[in-house]
């Protein structure tokens, strides 16, 4: 279990450093239901990135990923051609990163979230945390971790919840700063937002050149 939990942990903290995930989430709290808007988000957030991590660990926990057997083989190959495209996509957030005197560009549809009301939220939370590249990279990996660790149910229950609640901490901290500090907690949210929106392409280039390492040399050890 320990083990297992040693794996997943550095995974996870790559999840909730996630720029655009969290800058929704402070944008959020910036709306007439600040609340409301920034609680239906951070459940979306735990049921997406759960609910993958859960049917991937689901999924892995059918093969036989024992060392040597064709499963684990093929769960190696599959971490270093994730690894590889990570390292592709580090070189190419790093070309896209905006100049010293340029603005960095965020998607289109973050103009309109000052609109969004609580069950858009949460659906934005859902899909963000969900179909991320990034976030099914890293669930994939904690997911073999967890089942190739031999696993009761319950600890693999566990391992999911311990992944799920490292990975929302991005997105649950500015909600947790709203509703304890409360408008005082708005100057630094913004800040936060505005170095995130600024550094993200460099952020993300430094992640997937780290995490990208890392499972190449999780596959390279598996084989």
């Amino acid at each position: 279990m320990n083990e297992a939990i040693g794996q997943i942990l550095p995974l996870a903290v790559a999840v909730t450093i996630s720029p655009v995930l969290v800058i929704a989430g402070i944008l959020l709290l910036f709306t007439e239901r600040p609340v409301s808007n920034g609680a239906a988000y951070l459940l979306g957030t735990v049921l997406g990135i759960g609910g993958v991590l859960a049917a991937l660990t689901v999924v892995a926990a059918t093969q036989n990923l024992s060392a040597g057997t064709g499963a684990s083989v093929g769960a190696a190959w599959l971490r270093i051609v994730v690894g590889v495209l990570l390292l592709g996509g580090s070189l190419r957030r790093f070309r896209a990163r905006p100049g010293p005197q340029e603005e960095a560009r965020m998607p289109s549809w973050m103009g309109g979230i000052t609109s969004f009301h609580p069950g858009k939220s949460l659906v934005t939370g859902l899909v963000l945390g969900a179909a991320n590249p990034k976030n099914l990279a890293m669930a994939f990996s904690a997911a073999v971790a967890v089942a190739g660790a031999g696993l009761t149910v319950g600890q693999s229950v566990a391992g999911v919840a311990v992944f799920t609640v490292i990975a929302v901490l991005g997105v649950a901290t500015p909600l947790a700063m709203v509703l304890t500090m409360g408008e005082r907690a708005r100057p630094r949210l913004d800040t936060w937002k505005n170095w995130l929106r600024q550094h993200n392409s460099v952020v993300m280039s430094v992640l997937f050149l780290v995490f990208g390492v890392v499972l190449i040399g999780e596959g390279v050890r598996q084989l």
